[in-house]
């Protein structure tokens, strides 16, 4: 198959070739990684500046999603690449093979840098998912600032470049530009942007970023930043969000406010759960509002069934079409299960590629899927149109890659349904807040970088 490039593709790959670090904020659906190969290619075979290239991304992404691409398109065919996952053994013969490109999943760049024994002599790097290595305390991050003065030329490709806020820029941006931009360290990047805000004495627990701080950061980074989004590209589905509530009653919500006020659940039979600070309550009261908690032995205390019976609802009103089914703890799933199976109503977990083939083939009535393991690199468009969320994440980077799964390219519906059970006067509605207000903070982002096309007969801008 031939790669023909939508006019906004060949401007990110333009962007490549201009730039020796270019971070591309994409939106799901927008081809990163197909981009990303044809820069790679016309940099390695017809420039020649480039002769070794490392991608690091997420395992699933690693395995599947860029060798796939690479196979897919005629354009490629000269690319030849080495997969470096796996056991140890495997992982060394992946090395040694001679490639233009070797792929290593983000939780071995470590071990490729500081423990493989091989010289670390790429001259072009790919971090696939650059929001992985926000954390500029983490193992990878340590390890791959060694390494960076080697490297000629860097690009991040990510659709979710601050998912809590723009603290998660500094680490992002420091992996490309080796700190130039925003400074070399947090506590310079801090002072400059922004204002301590909730602390116990010296111990600052959160940063609230200063009035002009959004500004003058998105000003810093504009010259190696591009983000598009997929809704001004392709033609997308409709994304209608909506809430169904749920409400507890008597005991129910007793025991929610007695967890809430005191740390502290004393069961009816004796059982205790309690909290040791705002972190594990907060896991507490999520629990509870979807139906059961866990006590300290890892026992299951079941709550009520709110949620279940929304649920139940929920996939009878869908009258036969699949329904895609996001949970967050194992007692979720193992509730649903059994509800489902007392109700005879056909599932099935979504963590093999067997079953993905199942869903999109739409074999599968209702599938069920965990946002850690529904993020990126998994396509489910085809499979159905309609996501319930039975238990919400803070995360806004797993909420958005999981709502992803549907509504991206290639969704045959004209719209796609994200039903979100929410226990009204709980925990979930602060969630769903939080989601919101990380979202707009994103949005802010990504428009102040957004790249502007000219009409097509004034080329590119």
């Amino acid at each position: 198959m031939k790669y023909n490039a939508h006019e906004y593709q060949e401007y990110c790959i333009n962007y490549i070739l201009k730039n020796k670090i270019a971070a591309i904020f994409l939106d799901c659906g927008l081809g990163k990684t197909s981009i990303t190969l044809s820069a790679i290619n016309e940099l390695m075979y017809n420039r020649f500046e480039i002769s070794k290239v490392l991608v690091v991304a997420p395992l699933r992404v690693a395995k599947l999603s860029w060798p796939d691409e690479i196979e897919k398109f005629d354009d490629f065919k000269n690319l030849s690449y080495s997969l470096v996952v796996g056991g140890l053994k495997a992982r060394k013969e992946a090395l040694e093979k001679e490639a233009d490109i070797y792929i290593i999943n983000r939780e071995n760049l470590q071990w490729l840098i500081e423990k493989s024994g091989k010289a670390f002599d790429y001259d072009m790097v790919v971090l696939d998912e650059l929001s992985s290595f926000k954390n500029w305390n983490s193992k990878r991050v340590k390890a791959f600032m060694k390494v960076r003065p080697k490297v000629k030329r860097v690009v991040g490709l990510t659709g979710t470049p601050s998912p809590n806020g723009l603290m998660d820029l500094f680490s992002q941006i420091k992996c490309l530009d080796m700190g130039e931009r925003l400074g070399r360290f947090i506590s310079q990047y801090r002072i400059n942007y922004f204002r301590p805000g909730r602390m116990n004495g010296p111990i600052v627990y959160e940063y609230i970023p200063l009035k002009d701080a959004e500004r003058r950061i998105y000003d810093k980074i504009s010259d190696i930043t591009i983000s598009m989004r997929a809704m001004d590209h392709l033609k997308m589905p409709k994304l209608i969000n909506t809430r169904y509530p749920v409400y507890m009653d008597g005991l129910e919500d007793e025991l929610y406010e007695e967890m809430k006020e005191g740390f502290v659940l004393k069961y009816i039979d004796g059982r205790e759960v309690t909290a040791s600070n705002a972190a594990v309550l907060s896991g507490k009261l999520c629990q509870l509002s979807n139906g059961a908690i866990y006590t300290e032995d890892k026992e299951i205390i079941k709550i009520h069934d709110k949620k279940l019976d929304a649920l139940e609802d929920i996939i009878e009103s869908a009258n036969g079409k699949p329904v895609l089914v996001a949970y967050w703890f194992a007692h979720d799933l193992e509730r649903i299960e059994e509800r489902l199976n007392k109700e005879k109503i056909p599932y099935e977990r979504l963590k093999s590629n067997e079953s993905i083939r199942r869903w999109n083939a739409g074999d599968v009535p209702v599938g069920l899927i965990h946002p850690a393991s529904a993020g990126h690199g998994l396509n489910l468009q085809k499979g159905g149109n309609h996501l319930v969320w039975f238990g919400l994440t803070w995360s806004l980077e797993l909420y958005q890659q999981t709502v992803a799964r549907l509504y991206r390219q290639g969704q045959e519906e004209q719209t796609v349904v994200v039903q979100h059970i929410v226990n009204a006067d709980t925990i979930d509605e602060d969630i769903l807040k939080a989601l919101t207000h990380k979202e707009n903070t994103q949005n802010a982002l990504i428009d102040a970088v957004k790249a502007k096309l000219q009409p097509k007969n004034g080329g590119l801008k």
